[in-house]
């Protein structure tokens, strides 16, 4: 039996938590504290390995390892304790530098220098490297988990390029398509979009309380730090931000809060077609054992993945919107209004990866329904008026287009109607008979070669 923990407010936490669960180990509060932990150590071991700071000597490998150690097997009662010192400090940031502080007691030679421990540093410098170290590794996770959504719609696309289909223009009989170009339209566009959110740099700042490396140049004033800080930052694999004031403004947050607003609002459109695919009974769903899909009718087999889908997305775009426009505006050198916004980053990745993976799991419950889908065709043969309109005024018969009007528009239009159109024009034979052995179904233009082109 699963383990429900029923007193919580957020569903990520409770109902979708084990959709979400490494989403949630990623932006937790634990592993906040254990990412400032490990900028701490890595910043006050990049300093041992500059040459003109005097005050404190190069500390050895073996001594690296075991400070290395404290964050790489940082546990829960780790963050316990940091989290019992700052009930104390009132200040996250400082428990940390205690925590480390403490931990470093046995080891003399290091707990020598133990003041170089955040040295230089304001509160920020720590904070905004240790979101980003977390940014980018949920970044990673959502990436994953999109790319295996996108490739399972693409094998959909692939699987379905030769069925053919009526397209609905404003909701009305339209030039058919095939149903695995319907999916390739969508992947081709979520692709794209994945790759641009893997291209944007995630960046950090190190420079201090209002940005100008003012505390450096007065300990250190031998140091190029605007140099030094660009290779520390890039140490952790990122990019360097070299104009802040006391805050990393966030910009780069703001173009991954876009990014995936705009995956999320491709991926609103792909599920709400194929709700109304399954509404057209174009797909069937697979009964599975044991659901249910309305309360009083049992005959129903809902599509709820798809509705959870576009209801989690919409709750990450409606997020991200705000982090986006918030996150880039500070009163002057520094305010703490992006603080508290910045604790919640992590539910614009829960609600997306909730709905990618519904997606994925509704698709997986689908059977296409080609009696159907073929049916539908069949009785629209009004739709060969454009095909027959082109070739009309390609013969340059005056008012082609009101003459296949006259015939079709509003009106229910059979196989025999569209033959006396045809022997009515005064065109070549050839193109007579081309059109005569038009279908509904054969006319797809390049639908079914579009689902192979890279």
């Amino acid at each position: 039996m699963k383990n429900y923990n029923l007193n919580i407010s957020a569903p990520t936490d409770g109902r979708y938590s084990s959709l979400c669960q490494e989403t949630n180990n990623i932006f937790s509060e634990h592993n906040l504290i254990k990412m400032r932990v490990k900028v701490e150590i890595e910043w006050l071991i990049f300093l041992s390995n500059q040459k003109n700071i005097e005050t404190l000597p190069k500390i050895s490998e073996s001594q690296t390892k075991k400070l290395r150690k404290i964050y790489q097997e940082f546990s829960l009662k780790d963050s316990l304790s940091v989290k019992k010192i700052e009930d104390t400090t009132k200040h996250d940031v400082k428990a940390v530098e205690y925590f480390i502080k403490n931990r470093i007691k046995k080891n003399k030679l290091v707990n020598r220098y133990n003041e170089h421990i955040h040295i230089c540093c304001t509160s920020e410098d720590i904070n905004n490297i240790a979101y980003s170290l977390m940014i980018k590794e949920g970044r990673d996770l959502l990436i994953n988990q999109a790319n295996m959504l996108e490739r399972a719609i693409k094998s959909m696309g692939k699987k379905y390029k030769s069925v053919a289909m009526l397209s609905h223009t404003h909701g009305q009989p339209a030039s058919p398509t095939t149903m695995g170009k319907e999916f390739i339209n969508f992947q081709k566009r979520f692709s794209a979009q994945i790759d641009d959110l893997k291209n944007i740099q995630i960046k950090g700042k190190f420079n201090g309380a209002t940005g100008n490396y003012s505390a450096h140049s007065i300990a250190y004033p031998k140091i190029n730090w605007p140099l030094s800080m660009k290779r520390f930052v890039n140490s952790l694999k990122l990019e360097f931000n070299s104009h802040t004031t006391q805050i990393e403004p966030h910009d780069y947050i703001a173009d991954i809060c876009h990014k995936i607003n705009h995956i999320n609002s491709i991926l609103i459109g792909f599920s709400q077609d194929i709700w109304t695919y399954i509404s057209k009974n174009y797909f069937s769903q697979k009964n599975i054992k044991g659901e249910i899909g309305s309360s009083t009718m049992p005959h129903k087999i809902n599509p709820i993945n798809f509705e959870n889908a576009e209801g989690n997305l919409g709750m990450s775009n409606a997020i991200s919107q705000y982090f986006a426009t918030k996150l880039v505006i500070s009163r002057l050198q520094r305010d703490l209004s992006d603080s508290t916004v910045l604790r919640n980053i992590g539910l614009v990745y829960a609600y997306s990866i909730i709905a990618y993976k519904n997606i994925l799991l509704g698709l997986n419950k689908l059977d296409l329904n080609k009696v159907k889908i073929a049916n539908d065709l069949d009785e629209c043969w009004e739709i060969l008026a454009e095909p027959i309109q082109m070739v009309a005024r390609k013969y340059q018969i005056s008012n082609s287009y009101e003459i296949l009007k006259k015939y079709t528009r509003g009106k229910k239009v059979d196989k025999m109607t569209i033959k006396k159109i045809i022997e009515s024009l005064d065109i070549p034979a050839s193109e007579k008979n081309r059109l005569l052995e038009l279908t509904p179904k054969k006319y797809i233009g390049y639908a079914k070669k579009l689902c192979d082109v890279k």
